[in-house]
């Protein structure tokens, strides 16, 4: 069901940017191809969508090429890789997503001690193994505007300011749309929030250096900050729960139950996890991207 909305909400936008006969599909992070290969299918409703596709897979690793082209085999359009967003070069707008791609980018951790700000690093304890410490703070930095106390850390991500601002650059130069999912904070605030997670639990982030997958919460009023200063148009920042609630969620899955009835409290449950408060419905948050500025963005419409 997510895949699918966002397939629809591709489609609808590729029909409000005037239905381009060429279009860059672009994914960022597209993992083993699962959503990409949803929201394809999804898409199919629409033969000139797919018609007008050129499909970007960006992402570096040689072994997830194999395995993200296994799994859109069946696909009506061919993808092509590329390690970079500056390296898409092909013609008509870019439609862009990335799901869970900004809780992967490094941030750097500060602390307020008594004596002012410290950044906290990595360095050996007394038995020679990893550990946090204290050390003056490097160049980069910029001191909060939100009242922090001693003792609290704030984290601060030139990485995923960057990479709003590679979008941003993406978007200028081709016109288009971009939709980011993540986990993350809608205020500034203070909070350590980076974990280590292996085989789906969370493990210590310094007992097996690269063998967990280290994340952080992706800063969306500094993205959102770094994308307007970049020069496109943002628009306001949804809830996931709100996000796929006004896609028509409950909608589809009232369809997908009277399909399929002996799966209707499998699909219940499904929805509770992408929509409830207590799981991914508020924490997740979905922000969009666009060029030009009157474009208007399916479920971000401002409500009377």
């Amino acid at each position: 069901m997510f895949g699918e909305l966002i397939g629809l909400w591709l489609v609808e936008t590729w029909s409000r940017l005037g239905a381009p006969s060429r279009l860059q599909l672009v994914e960022v992070g597209p993992g083993d191809g699962t959503l990409m290969a949803d929201i394809l299918r999804a898409a199919r409703v629409v033969p000139a969508f797919i018609e007008a596709c050129d499909l970007w897979l960006v992402e570096p690793s040689d072994p997830l090429h194999a395995v993200q082209n296994a799994r859109l085999a069946g696909a009506q359009v061919t993808p092509r890789w590329s390690d970079s967003l500056s390296a898409i070069d092909g013609k008509g707008p870019v439609l862009l997503v990335a799901n869970e791609v900004l809780d992967c980018l490094p941030a750097r951790q500060f602390e307020r001690t008594p004596e002012g700000w410290a950044e906290r690093m990595v360095g050996l304890d007394a038995e020679g193994d990893l550990a946090f410490r204290l050390g003056p703070v490097g160049p980069g930095f910029s001191p909060p505007d939100h009242v922090v106390q001693p003792g609290q850390v704030i984290e601060q991500s030139q990485a995923q300011r960057a990479f709003a601002g590679a979008v941003a650059d993406l978007l200028k130069q081709h016109t288009g749309a971009a939709l980011l999912i993540d986990y993350g904070r809608d205020t500034p605030g203070p909070g350590d929030t980076l974990q280590a997670l292996s085989r789906h639990q969370k493990v210590d982030p310094l007992a097996t250096p690269g063998q967990a997958d280290l994340t952080q919460w992706a800063d969306f009023p500094a993205v959102l900050a770094a994308a307007q200063a970049a020069g496109v148009t943002t628009a306001p920042l949804l809830t996931q729960a709100e996000f796929l609630t006004r896609l028509g969620l409950h909608v589809r899955a009232d369809r997908l139950k009277a399909a399929q009835p002996e799966a209707a409290a499998l699909i219940d449950r499904q929805v509770q996890r992408l929509t409830a408060p207590d799981q991914m419905g508020t924490l997740f948050k979905v922000v969009a991207l666009h060029s030009p500025d009157a474009l208007t963005l399916p479920a971000f419409e401002v409500e009377p």
